[in-house]
C-alpha cells in the first residue's frame, strides 16, 4: 500500500467511524428529543448534527475542494460563535430529516472528493490534515451530544457493554517521575491540532503522582469528612460557588439513607466505589487535593508523567508507546457508558508505571490553558487562540466518551472551572521532598 492510498484509508476509517457514531446518538431517540434543550449548557442535538454537516462542507468542499456553497443561508444558524448554546433553540434550525439529508449530502461529495485528493501542496491537505480535523471535530460533538443524553431526562436510551472486570488494584499509590526536561508537545503528528504545537523542551522538577485516577470511593471518604463544609479546601472563587448553587457531591450524586446514588444514562445505580470519580468541576478536584494534602499535577506535570520514556529519554505518543490505541490500551470511542475500575489496563500504563492516563475520565490539571512557546493559530484563531487566558482550565487525557482519533498524549482539552457535565475526573500530584 502506498502512502497516498494508506492516508486516503486511515481518512475514510476515521470519517466512517465518526459518522457511525453521529448516526447512533441522533437515532435512539425520536425528533422531539433531538430539538428539545435539555440543558442551557447544552446545544439540542438537531443543531449538533447540522453543525457537524455544516464543518466539513465548509472546510472539505469549499475551503479544500474551492466548491460553492450548497446552502450559505444557514452558514450563521451554526455558527458556534455566533450563536451561544442558550439561544439555539430559538433559532430557524433544519428540522431533523432535513438535518440528516443535508449532513448525508455533504458526506456523500466528501467521499468522492477522498477519492482524488492529492495529500500534498497545501497545508490543509499534507498528510491529509483536513480529513482528520474533521473527523476529530465530529467525535468532539459526539462526545457534546452523549454529555446531552446524559443529561436528558427520561428512560434509557443508549446501551453498551460495561468494561471487563478487574482485580482490585493493590499497585503503589503513587509513581515518582524524575526531573529534569523532556520533550512536550508534537511537532510531527500530522493531524495535531495548533494548540499542541510545537514541540518544545520543559523543564520539571522531581514530583509524585497517583497511579490511577482518585476513585469514587476515596472521594467519598472527602464528602463524609465534611470536605464540601470546610472553606479550608476550596479556593475563594470555588467556595463561593458551591455555596451558591447548594453543591455537596458530584453532579448527578444523591444520598438514599447510608449509600450514595448516581443517575447514569437514564439509569440510577449505587455508586461503584473503584470506578474513577466523575462529573467534578475543577474546584472540586482541587479542593479533593488540599484535603488530601496533596494538588493537582500542572500540564507539564501531566505530560512528562504519560509521554516520557527516561530509558530513551524521548517523548512517546501515548503512554504505551507510539502504537495507536487498541482495547487493551484504555477505555475509548464509547465501547462502554462508564469508566473502567481504577487499575485497569495494565498494557496502556506509562513507562513509569502510571495508569489509565489516556481514556476514562478526563483529567483536571492545575494549569490555565496557554499557548506554548512559538504557536501560531491554524487554520482559524476560534479553534485555540480566543481561549487562551486564564478563564479556562486545562484538562487532559480524554474520556470513555472520546474516540482515538481525538486523543493523544499531547491533546488538550479545555474548560471553565466550573463545568461539572462533563466526564471530567482527576489525580493529585505532590512536590518531591528536598
Amino acid at each position: 500500500m502506498t502512502e497516498t492510498e494508506a492516508l486516503r484509508e486511515r481518512a475514510l476509517t476515521t470519517l466512517t467511524t465518526a459518522r457511525d457514531r453521529t448516526t447512533l446518538l441522533t437515532s435512539c431517540v425520536e425528533d422531539p428529543d433531538l430539538t428539545a434543550q435539555h440543558s442551557p449548557l447544552m446545544s439540542p442535538l438537531v443543531w449538533d448534527l447540522a453543525h457537524i454537516g455544516n464543518q466539513e462542507e465548509q472546510w472539505l468542499l469549499r475551503a479544500v475542494a474551492g466548491r460553492e456553497a450548497m446552502r450559505p443561508e444557514i452558514d450563521s444558524l451554526y455558527d458556534a460563535f455566533e450563536h451561544p448554546r442558550s439561544e439555539r433553540p430559538t433559532l430557524p434550525l433544519l428540522p431533523p430529516a432535513e438535518a440528516r439529508l443535508y449532513a448525508d449530502e455533504v458526506r456523500g461529495r466528501v467521499l468522492d472528493l477522498l477519492e482524488s485528493t492529492a495529500f500534498h501542496g497545501t497545508r490543509l491537505t499534507e498528510a491529509g490534515f483536513a480529513f482528520g480535523m474533521i473527523a476529530q471535530h465530529e467525535q468532539q460533538h459526539d462526545e457534546t451530544m452523549l454529555i446531552t443524553h446524559q443529561l436528558r431526562k427520561g428512560p434509557q436510551a443508549l446501551t453498551a457493554p460495561d468494561p471487563e472486570p478487574a482485580p482490585l488494584f493493590t499497585g503503589p499509590a503513587e509513581v515518582l517521575v524524575p526531573g529534569g526536561p523532556f520533550t512536550m508537545g508534537t511537532s510531527t503528528e500530522p493531524w495535531a491540532l495548533d494548540n499542541e504545537r510545537p514541540a518544545h523542551r520543559r523543564e520539571v522538577a522531581p514530583f509524585h503522582i497517583d497511579t490511577t485516577p482518585v476513585s469514587n470511593g476515596a472521594y467519598q471518604a472527602f464528602i463524609e469528612d465534611g470536605g464540601y463544609e470546610d472553606e479550608r479546601w476550596w479556593a475563594p472563587a470555588g467556595w463561593a460557588h458551591i455555596r451558591q448553587h447548594s453543591i455537596h457531591a458530584p453532579l448527578f450524586w444523591h444520598r438514599d439513607g447510608k449509600q450514595w446514588l448516581r443517575r447514569r444514562f437514564g439509569v440510577t445505580e449505587v455508586v461503584p466505589p473503584d470506578e474513577p470519580v466523575l462529573h467534578v468541576c475543577w474546584y472540586e478536584a482541587d479542593a479533593y487535593a488540599r484535603w488530601a494534602g496533596r494538588r493537582l499535577p500542572t500540564e507539564a506535570e501531566w505530560e512528562k508523567a504519560a509521554r516520557h520514556d527516561p530509558a530513551g529519554d524521548r517523548s512517546t505518543r501515548y503512554p504505551w508507546g507510539d502504537a495507536d490505541p487498541a482495547p487493551e490500551h484504555a477505555n475509548l470511542g464509547q465501547r462502554h457508558l462508564r469508566p473502567a475500575p481504577v487499575g485497569s489496563y495494565p498494557e496502556g500504563e506509562s513507562p513509569l508505571g502510571v495508569r489509565q492516563l489516556i481514556g476514562d475520565v478526563w483529567e483536571w490539571t492545575a494549569s490555565d490553558f496557554l499557548p506554548y512557546p512559538g504557536f501560531v493559530a491554524f487554520p482559524y484563531k476560534e479553534y485555540s487562540e480566543v481561549f487562551f487566558g486564564p478563564e479556562y482550565k486545562v484538562l487532559r487525557g480524554g474520556s470513555f466518551a472520546v474516540d482515538a482519533v481525538a486523543c493523544r498524549g499531547t491533546f488538550r482539552n479545555w474548560d471553565y472551572p466550573i463545568r461539572r457535565q462533563i466526564f471530567s475526573g482527576f489525580r493529585t500530584a505532590r512536590s518531591e521532598a528536598v
